[in-house]
């Protein structure tokens, strides 16, 4: 197990991925001074996005149906944990975005390979009408993964 994503396991059979970016941000207000530099105040944490970039062999590692499962999450529009397989706790992530891009592909048009490109945003943790819900949640993404 490479990575948790509330249900959604990230690991060779499903969705590895190849490269881990993370931006943070902290949030510094300005304000203008006569015959001064600006005031900077200190707001608080800013954005924390996470990208993930990987590529699928469905032949040899996780395919389509994987993606489709991140997808059915991403119309929750809920936020869920994310856990690193080292035990590193992330926060509570949403899905921003899911790109892929497939090529070589099989006679029935299947693709050989899939490339992907997920952006997580952190929400903050105390906005609990974002928070996902375990069981109605898990039914709906394996119900819409086998659609």
């Amino acid at each position: 197990m490479m990575m948790t994503y509330g249900l959604f396991v990230f690991g060779l059979n499903t969705a590895a991925y190849q490269e881990l970016q993370r931006q943070t941000n902290w949030r510094h207000a300005s304000t203008s001074r006569i015959n001064a530099r600006p005031a900077h105040q200190y707001l608080g944490p800013g954005d924390d996005t996470i990208t993930l970039t990987g590529t699928l062999l469905p032949l040899f590692t996780g395919g389509q149906q994987n993606l489709d499962m991140l997808r059915v999450l991403a119309d929750e529009g809920r936020a869920w944990p994310l856990i690193e397989g080292t035990g590193t706790y992330y926060g509570m992530y949403t899905i921003g975005s899911l790109q892929e891009r497939k090529s070589e592909f099989f006679r029935d048009g299947a693709a050989k390979q899939i490339e992907f490109d997920l952006k997580l945003a952190r929400v903050d943790e105390a906005r609990t009408e974002l928070l996902g819900v375990l069981q109605n949640s898990a039914l709906r993404a394996i119900t819409g993964a086998l659609a």
